[in-house]
């Protein structure tokens, strides 16, 4: 509590008085207050009271037992407030979210409550019989948006197993649900805001449940969802990405287990469009260790596979993205090629660990004794060092000269391959370029040479000067 005692002793007095009023109001109050300190996002005052007038249980939406959100205020006895121009509910001062958060026995399992509230409300039949091809609720049901994308979070934090058995549910039908739909449309939005909401992507046809348990990470429905029969663990969705990507992508290692488990699993399958990677490929890119160990243990995962798009190897994603760990495993592969360069620009992983400065992932690739760090790229005839240079990596940009017999003298030459790199419309800005650059690798010397004075710097055969 950033005010001492005192907020604290108001705000339990206050949800002491809050359980103590009679009838459902106490259930309202402590209830409200519970779904605006746990809930993903902001909630609207819409979407609260029809969460809080679900009935666990109940095949279809009660008007009658939605509250009103004066009714909800009341009972919360002022704990929370409305904003005019937004109708977001929040909490009255951020010191009482300190305080809720700082005393989490106060509300009884709170996520895998508002997931089953969630489930529940998307199950109900006035739900299920909206059209799936709808780009937002309607207002008769505002709470269908936030049930659609967020269940999967809640459940993630808290399960139970009525919480399966609703998700179970919902799943069977998923592309026919309107939850697919905005969920893919929801997932989509900062990445192809510019396109047509009605692109086939967001459609959740193809989206199946075996899709959406693997996005949401519910790893104990697959086997049930296969059970039913009526999807491949191979299919594709609109995509083109199976079951098995979209749990490599989101890093969710017990399904990628329970896949990984089924006999007829693909664990090469790319994505046959806008990517189109591997498995593999989306979790070593994202650094997701646990997922990249379980497909390295299996015979039949190549390493060096690269996506049909960029023609990127996954220790090239693992490298750019300085995952250390994912880098790691992958070199510890004996049949890994950490040279190969992508067919779109020409680089090497060493290549993009050193332009985005990640000192760790470029000395593992420098401690092999395969690695050739003099590599240029294709599309732009940059080395490694020159990359690294021009980003301002000192770090790198030292690790680089000593790993590559560059002579240790002062700057570095420029010659007719390395000067067009730091040319400039402007005179001036080309020599403070070149300055920038030339100045850099002396501080680097400087700093190496003073840090490894007299001692062997790794990676490199000669010795730093006295």
């Amino acid at each position: 509590m950033t005010k001492g005692n005192h907020l604290g002793d108001v705000y339990g007095t206050t949800l002491e008085r809050i359980k103590a009023q009679k009838g459902s109001r106490s259930r309202l109050g402590t209830e409200a207050l519970m779904w605006v300190s746990n809930s993903e996002r902001p909630l609207k005052d819409s979407e609260l009271c029809h969460a809080l007038g679900v009935n666990i249980g109940s095949t279809d939406l009660d008007v009658e037992n939605v509250p009103t959100i004066r009714t909800l205020i009341g009972c919360s006895l002022g704990l929370i407030t409305v904003e005019a121009s937004s109708s977001i509910v929040r909490l009255v001062h951020f010191t009482l979210q300190e305080y809720l958060s700082s005393n989490p026995g106060l509300f009884q399992s709170p996520h895998s409550m508002i997931a089953e509230v969630c489930l529940t409300y998307l199950n109900f039949r006035c739900v299920r019989e909206l059209s799936p091809t709808l780009v937002s609720a309607p207002p008769t049901v505002p709470f269908v948006e936030y049930a659609s994308c967020y269940w999967g979070k809640h459940t993630g934090k808290e399960k139970t197993e009525s919480v399966t058995q609703l998700a179970l549910q919902l799943l069977v039908r998923y592309e026919e649900h309107i939850a697919s739909r905005l969920l893919l449309l929801h997932y989509y939005e900062y990445r192809y805001y510019w396109q047509n909401p009605n692109d086939k992507k967001f459609m959740p046809k193809g989206f199946t449940g075996l899709h959406g348990a693997a996005f949401h990470g519910i790893g104990e429905i697959v086997p049930a969802l296969l059970a039913t029969g009526g999807w491949s663990i191979n299919e594709r969705d609109n995509m083109g990405r199976t079951a098995l990507s979209w749990a490599a992508i989101r890093g969710h290692e017990d399904v990628v287990k329970s896949l990984l488990q089924q006999k007829d699993i693909d664990p090469n399958a790319e994505d046959t469009e806008y990517g189109r990677r591997t498995p593999l490929s989306w979790a070593a890119g994202r650094g997701y260790e646990g997922v990249v160990r379980m497909l390295l243990d299996r015979a039949d995962i190549n390493p060096n596979t690269a996506d049909t798009f960029y023609g990127r190897t996954p220790l090239s994603w693992a490298a750019e993205g300085g995952h250390e760990g994912a880098v790691r495993m992958l070199l510890d592969r004996a049949d890994i090629n950490p040279n190969i360069a992508d067919t779109f620009y020409g680089r090497t992983p060493l290549s993009w660990a050193a332009e985005d400065g990640h000192e760790g992932a470029v000395r593992m690739l420098l401690d092999r004794a395969d690695i050739n760090p003099n590599t240029a790229d294709t599309e732009y005839g940059r080395t490694p060092l020159l990359w690294a240079a021009k980003q301002g990596h000192e770090g790198v940009v030292g690790m680089l000269t000593y790993g590559t017999g560059i002579p240790l003298v002062t700057g570095i030459p420029l010659d007719a391959k390395s000067l067009p790199h730091f040319e400039n419309k402007s005179p001036q800005k080309t020599k403070k370029n070149i300055s920038a650059y030339s100045n850099l690798h002396d501080a680097s010397l400087k700093r190496m040479s003073a840090e490894f004075k007299g001692s062997e710097y790794p990676g490199s055969t000669e010795v730093l000067p006295a």
